[in-house]
């Protein structure tokens, strides 16, 4: 498979897709004291066909079953991705009256174009313990990242990552993404955004190297083999001790897929949350990924349906397997983008190279 990113190797790669961050992050934050939470916005101006599936344990989520294929709505116009674990889905209230404000939504009444009612689902990842318990997102935090949502989004400790453990170092937001080359989803885009916050490892103790970089190798992230010491240092950190984690994502492509198609992309996509997270989906995680489809590939509008088939099966295959690579990637991405906040150090100071 060809797995040229895209330009900006991120989920905004997918035209029609927008992302936003809102956060507290204390600069004195330690483990239960000082803000360090926030929230995440996808937003599909216009909608979007989408899907979910959930793997973990102890999920955490928000308007999941409207996402069933054989439900009605086929669309949604954002996705919160969120701390605070229960409290956070309360900032799903500001997104969507943000949304309200703009007229994005599913049409109630035709003579009346400002009554919609918008489709946000959403799923959180429980950072509690990092910085002050109180302080979680809330509505406002929701009306903030969705007023912020553009092409260009920061990653790591922003947004729903400022609270993220991964493990026994930082965890953060990732991203990456994906333009096939030659195959019947030639010119199709696909790409991820992760918040990592597991309670497995994300990185191997026997090389000190993230889990994700399995499928394209070190090189691919710039990154060298940490010489023993580091590893030492890294080996000897505690491990995580909160019963409650999660890794929650957006998995997303331009190919027209139809519900069912999403549906299938998001769990494929999970094969690459296993890559990278070790162990992954385990009773202790929640984990969760939308699946969202723009149709906006001009590459894929030209591909004639098989007539037993709802869709090209063969694209789709390219479109999962691709969604895999780019939620592994993602992962590496959220790792070595975080930075040490309330005490919990960063892959990049665990293995600095010397000099730095």
């Amino acid at each position: 498979m060809n797995a040229r990113a895209g330009q900006r190797n991120s989920l905004t790669d997918v035209p029609g897709l927008l992302v936003g961050h809102h956060h507290v992050l204390d600069p004195d934050a330690v483990l239960g004291a000082g803000g360090a939470t926030g929230c995440t916005v996808v937003r599909a101006p216009g909608g979007a066909i989408a899907a979910v599936d959930v793997r973990g344990g102890g999920p955490g989520t928000r308007e999941t079953d409207v996402l069933d294929p054989a439900n009605t709505v086929r669309q949604v116009h954002s996705i919160l991705l969120t701390g605070g674990s229960a409290y956070g889905l309360a900032a799903a209230e500001g997104v969507m009256r943000w949304l309200e404000e703009q007229g994005e939504g599913v049409p109630m009444d035709p003579a009346d174009a400002s009554r919609v009612v918008p489709i946000v689902p959403g799923a959180v990842i429980f950072d509690l313990p990092v910085g002050d318990w109180d302080i979680r997102p809330t509505a406002e935090f929701g009306y903030r990242a969705a007023a912020d949502a553009s092409v260009e989004f920061a990653r790591g400790c922003v947004g729903a990552g400022v609270g993220a453990r991964a493990g026994s170092i930082k965890g953060g937001v990732g991203s990456a993404s994906i333009v096939l080359g030659p195959g019947p989803a030639e010119g199709v885009t696909v790409a991820a955004l992760i918040v990592a916050n597991p309670v497995g490892s994300v990185f191997d103790p026997r090389t000190g190297l993230p889990w994700g970089t399995g499928t394209d190798g070190p090189a691919y992230f710039g990154l060298a083999q940490p010489s023993p010491e580091q590893l030492a240092g890294a080996n000897a950190l505690p491990v995580k001790g909160s019963v409650l984690n999660t890794t929650i994502g957006v998995v997303a492509t331009d190919a027209p897929l139809d519900p069912s198609g999403c549906r299938r992309m998001a769990m494929t996509a999970h094969d690459g949350l296993a890559r990278a997270i070790r162990p992954a989906h385990s009773p202790l995680d929640g984990d969760t990924l939308f699946a969202l489809a723009t149709g906006t590939s001009s590459a894929a509008g030209n591909i004639p349906m098989p007539p037993a088939f709802p869709q090209d099966l063969l694209l789709l295959d390219q479109v999962c397997t691709a969604a895999a690579v780019c939620v592994e990637r993602a992962i590496v991405d959220a790792i070595l983008t975080a930075r040490t906040v309330a005490g919990i150090p960063a892959y990049s100071d665990l293995f600095a190279a010397p000099g730095e």
